[in-house]
């Protein structure tokens, strides 16, 4: 009997679709297509077609993005006018790929300046790396497989794709486009299949480049495992810190915290979390939090007024509540939330000054919650800031431009914003976490040279150079 994948609505269990799950046999037989094409160059589709086919790509996606968006909110719980943005940004960046091909060059490497390197020419070129098995997350279900799948696709590698179980139609309805567009199938595969047999098809040997994007402990579990010399790109979480020193705009800041806290519930890895305030400003960051929070709607994904949605699964919800329970009893001050709405929804939750070492405060809440510190020393705060295993993106607000350059320095994050919440980001930027946060970059043109490899060639003449 064919075991059936069943995808269902986070917020209410409806069943949206049932999938088939792929067997051993199906993935064996999708690295064997992989491994074939990384090797005869015969096969490969010129610059020129494959601009083409991502230029088409865009416009079928651009076409069907009201589709592709509400499908993917009832998917994955992200409210519809977020999903709509969503897939704006996946246009974004399917025709960022398209136009950054030809930034994929090597460079010229100096001869004739020594007694041994004369008569020589040296040169590299960027090659496509070989065939990407790439693993996605849910929480943005169709745009992060366009930053896994797009780049593969764009510097000539075949591509596996694993989506999120939770999530796969997004992941369908990209592939679809792909194929729509002039793609030949044997170019990129999706397979639906369990953590046991997803393992195999990562750590096989015909694999060249790993993509993942999902939790930390899963990632460097599977990096631990990858067979030699496959390459990997990992992006992981993190728990987002903010230092607003004494002279920040409060009223300025307070709405883009709000943004960049509740933003998907709380499921994003850069997502505002720990927020350290100035004693003298902290309980008004507290309370102005609060006032915001309590206006939010929160529920159904698909309804135009929600601003949050449902956490991808009920023991998430259960996860977050332990959570914030344990920060309570230990002394944190609870000034809004702090309780399930229902078995899938979480109220946006503000917490002043839990204990330095609750869960809250040392890892990923992955939920809507925001801590509020009060601090006194700034460079006491920024070190509070540093002390956890993650570092990904970092924010500081501040009228000060001294305080902002130096805070930035200080902070061990591979972005900071200044004036801005952690999750701000475009697609065209570089997208990197350090410590446990992840490795390699991400991002549409970093995954892209992720995704090639340089080669030199040295020519030497006969005398006349």
């Amino acid at each position: 009997m064919t075991n059936k994948l069943k995808v269902v609505s986070p917020f209410d269990g409806h069943v949206i679709t049932e999938l088939e799950l792929q067997t051993e046999s199906k993935v064996e037989a999708a690295l064997i297509q992989a491994d074939r094409l990384a090797h005869n160059s015969d096969e490969a589709l010129p610059a020129v077609e494959r601009i083409a086919i991502l230029e088409r790509t865009a416009n079928i996606v651009e076409a069907k993005a009201e589709v592709f968006a509400k499908q993917a909110a009832e998917e994955g719980g992200k409210p519809l006018v977020d999903s709509r943005i969503e897939l704006e940004r996946a246009v974004q960046g399917i025709r960022e790929a398209a136009r950054s091909i030809n930034q994929m060059v090597g460079r010229e490497i100096p001869m004739n300046i020594t007694t041994s390197s004369r008569h020589r020419m040296a040169w590299t070129i960027r090659e496509p790396i070989g065939p990407v098995v790439a693993v996605s997350a849910f929480n943005h279900p169709f745009n992060l497989i366009v930053h896994q799948v797009i780049p593969a696709i764009a510097v000539g590698c075949p591509v596996i794709v694993k989506p999120a179980l939770t999530t796969p139609v997004s992941c369908l309805n990209l592939v679809a486009c792909l194929f729509a567009a002039g793609l030949p199938h044997h170019w990129c595969t999706v397979v639906l299949c369990d953590n046991e047999l997803a393992e195999k098809l990562v750590t096989d040997p015909r694999v060249s480049l790993f993509s993942f994007i999902g939790s930390a402990k899963v990632g460097w579990s599977l990096r631990s495992k990858l067979s030699p010399g496959t390459r990997c790109i990992l992006e992981h979480g993190g728990a987002a810190p903010v230092i607003i020193d004494s002279s920040a705009d409060i009223q300025d800041a307070l709405p883009l915290l709000v943004k960049g806290g509740y933003y998907h519930a709380g499921q994003v890895c850069v997502s505002v979390q720990r927020v350290f305030a100035h004693e003298s400003i902290a309980n008004d960051v507290a309370t102005g939090l609060s006032d915001f929070a309590k206006q939010m709607v929160v529920g159904n994904p698909e309804d135009e007024a929600t601003e949050v949605g449902p956490l991808i699964l009920e023991r998430e919800v259960n996860r977050v509540a332990q959570w914030v329970d344990e920060a309570r009893v230990s002394g944190g001050v609870i000034h809004i939330g702090g309780s399930k709405l229902s078995n899938t929804c979480y109220a946006p939750t503000v917490i002043l000054n839990p204990p330095d070492d609750a869960k809250v405060s040392t890892e990923e809440i992955f939920g809507p919650v925001i801590n509020v510190y009060s601090y006194t020393d700034r460079l006491e705060a920024i070190e509070k800031a540093n002390h956890v295993p993650f570092s990904f993106q970092a924010a500081v607000f501040t009228k000060d431009i001294d305080t902002a350059l130096n805070t930035s320095k200080r902070l061990n994050a591979a972005a900071v914003m200044i004036n801005d919440h952690t999750a701000f980001r475009v697609d065209w930027m570089p997208f990197a976490g350090r410590k446990t946060s992840g490795l390699g970059v991400g991002g549409i043109v970093p995954t892209m040279l992720e995704m090639t490899e340089e080669k030199m060639i040295v020519f030497r003449s006969l005398g006349y150079l």
